[in-house]
């Protein structure tokens, strides 16, 4: 299948570099999970979104993508609708399905925003608003560490964007993925 895709800030090499990274951090992580032993790319799908929140008398207007996945993962914001040299199209298996109806994922992302809007402040909100139709579809890339010694496994999810390891909500969704047979290269 053919997915127009963010393009990765990281490389492989750079990938299997962080996940093996030097110092505590490395023995830290062979101990808990065993050494690397293998490292694949895998593509997320998202649905962009133009949000409109209506608060007080003012407008705030932003681009957020959620994914339609599960729709639980957190909210990728953008200052812009990536385009042009900032994607990528590619022919690849290593992509999830997008299952979460998109009527679903916009009352998920409601959700979301409204929850953001009061952790602001709740007695700041009046006649709070919230709105948000979606842009596009866009495939979001990782790199998944395989650790493991023996009958152990464990998954490091790196984002390859934003390079930062992901925590326990998206290990959670690649291993369910994982082990519905998707296959993996």
């Amino acid at each position: 299948m053919r997915i127009c895709c963010l393009k990765p800030s990281v490389t492989r090499e750079q990938a299997i570099a962080q996940l093996t990274a030097q110092g505590a951090t490395r023995l830290l992580r062979t101990l808990t999970g065993g050494p690397l032993r293998s490292v694949a790319e895998l593509y997320v799908p998202f649905c962009l979104y133009r949000a409109r929140i209506s608060n007080r008398g003012r407008l705030e207007e932003s681009l957020v993508a959620l994914d339609s996945v599960a729709g639980i993962l957190d909210l990728f914001r953008f200052d812009h609708v990536p385009a042009g040299e900032e994607t990528i199209s590619l022919e690849t298996r290593n992509h999830m399905a997008a299952n979460v109806p998109e009527r679903l994922l916009r009352e998920r992302l409601v959700a979301k925003l409204r929850r953001l809007a009061y952790q602001r402040g709740f007695f700041r909100l009046q006649d709070l608003a919230i709105a948000a139709e979606p842009v596009n579809e866009l495939y979001l890339p990782y790199w998944l560490g395989f650790r493991g010694s023996q009958l152990r496994a464990r998954l490091t999810v790196l984002d390859a964007v934003r390079r930062r390891l992901e925590g326990a909500k998206m290990r959670r969704l690649v291993e369910s993925w994982l082990l519905s047979n998707s296959p993996l290269s």
